[in-house]
């Protein structure tokens, strides 16, 4: 009997539920229905849309394309391949002038000069004889140290 009526409330949306003395109490259940799954309205845009003029840009005539290259390369000044020297007071001129020296510089002067690490100095002396055309050499001196000169 006791089970006939824990049904009955069930369908009515109320619950029996037991507590530690046995007593039994009943509840409503808090269960909302379901609906179906529906996305949120969206807000109409201030903008109305625009036609955008003319094809994609990867879709342009052949004609007007070569034109426009034809145009940029006219526009833009050759570039000189002349050797062009470090600002007077940069670290790099200070190499450059360290290097130039009868003796040379070791790799320790230069850093000690610079605050540059090793890798730092080496890298920039590779650079710099691509860039400024200026042949170094690099050898070992007496105490095992990098000496760096330029060849003349």
């Amino acid at each position: 009997m006791v089970r006939e009526d824990a049904q009955a409330l069930e369908r009515k949306g109320l619950k029996t539920m037991k507590n530690n003395q046995g007593t039994e109490a009943t509840q409503a259940a808090a269960v909302a229905e379901q609906g179906a799954p529906v996305a949120p309205e969206k807000a109409p845009s201030k903008k109305g849309a625009t036609k955008k003029g003319g094809a994609p840009k990867g879709q342009k005539t052949a004609k007007r394309a070569k034109a426009k290259t034809a145009a940029k390369k006219a526009t833009k000044p050759a570039r000189s391949k002349e050797a062009s020297a470090p600002r007077a007071d940069s670290k790099g001129a200070r190499i450059i002038d360290m290097i130039g020296r009868a003796k040379g510089a070791t790799l320790a002067e230069i850093m000690k000069a610079t605050d540059w690490q090793a890798h730092s100095v080496r890298g920039f002396i590779s650079i710099a004889a691509k860039k400024h055309s200026i042949n170094i050499e690099s050898s070992k001196n007496e105490a095992g140290d990098r000496v760096y000169k330029t060849a003349k």
